[in-house]
């Protein structure tokens, strides 16, 4: 057993490395189309370091017994993103190949509908592969909202920093990790951020309409976190009001043997003093 598990953790291990390795090989094929400049070599192969070091710890971690299909597909995501943020950061050294960038996007954006049915119809559903989708989802706005702020503003990245904020803030005010109840409505806006910013990133619009798409989806996002804050602070409060109560209840309920207790011992000593 002991060897099927180590072989089953060795195979695991091989297919993130065989992700850094496609994604260098995109790399490569991005490098030689359009001849890609130090910045976009550099920020595209620290991506896949980092994206194949972060997944191998956490897989170390969690110990799966298989990758799965969907985490596959996941990871395909993964370097569609490297490939795009790659494209990006070369953005800023030269005129960025619209219609590449776009077409990346647009597969990843279309794939992340995909690994969730994938999960739940081979049963493979796990905490870490909802953690990578979601992380690979929250990347991807960072980088469209720093490609789209070149054109619309530094306000822009607001969209792509909001959810990182929101991880610092849970730092310093814990409730702020409470589980969130399913909604769709939070599913929605968090889908429309890709599309938004991608339509505004292909350019095709006047500058009034990509303006009004982006705000559009600024807009949503600050309702949709601030709308979870809200219910985390409701229910938190209601929650640590209730721990408290019950901390509470536990002290009396523990402090009742004990002054039995006394009150025995008392009624004891006076029984002998009186013989």
């Amino acid at each position: 057993m002991a060897l099927n598990n180590t072989y089953e953790a060795r195979l695991v291990q091989q297919e993130t490395a065989v992700g850094a390795g496609v994604q260098i090989l995109l790399l490569a094929l991005l490098g030689s189309a359009i001849g890609m400049g130090p910045a976009g070599w550099l920020t595209g192969l620290a991506f896949a370091i980092a994206t194949w070091a972060v997944l191998s710890r956490a897989l170390h971690r969690t110990r799966p017994r298989s990758f799965g299909p969907a985490n596959r597909v996941t990871l395909g995501r993964a370097i569609l993103v490297g490939g795009v943020t790659a494209l990006v950061a070369d953005s800023f050294e030269s005129s960025p190949p619209v219609t590449l960038l776009v077409g990346l996007t647009a597969v990843a954006l279309i794939l992340d509908g995909v690994d969730g049915k994938v999960a739940r119809r081979t049963g493979t559903s796990t905490a870490l592969g909802a953690r990578f989708d979601m992380e690979v989802d929250a990347f991807l706005i960072l980088v469209l909202s720093v490609y789209v702020s070149t054109q619309l503003g530094p306000w822009v990245l607001l969209i792509g920093g909001m959810r990182y904020a929101f991880v610092a803030a849970a730092k310093v005010a814990p409730w702020l990790n409470a589980p969130l109840p399913h909604s769709m409505a939070r599913k929605t806006v968090a889908a429309m951020q890709g599309i938004c910013l991608l339509v505004a990133g292909a350019d095709l619009l006047p500058y009034a309409a990509n303006l009004g798409v982006v705000l559009l989806a600024l807009g949503s996002l600050l309702w949709s976190f601030g709308r979870d804050v809200v219910w985390l602070w409701h229910n938190g409060r209601v929650a640590a009001s209730a721990q408290a109560e019950a901390s509470v209840r536990a002290d009396a309920e523990a402090q009742v043997p004990l002054a039995e207790e006394i009150e025995v011992e008392l009624g004891l000593r006076e029984l002998a003093t009186v013989r």
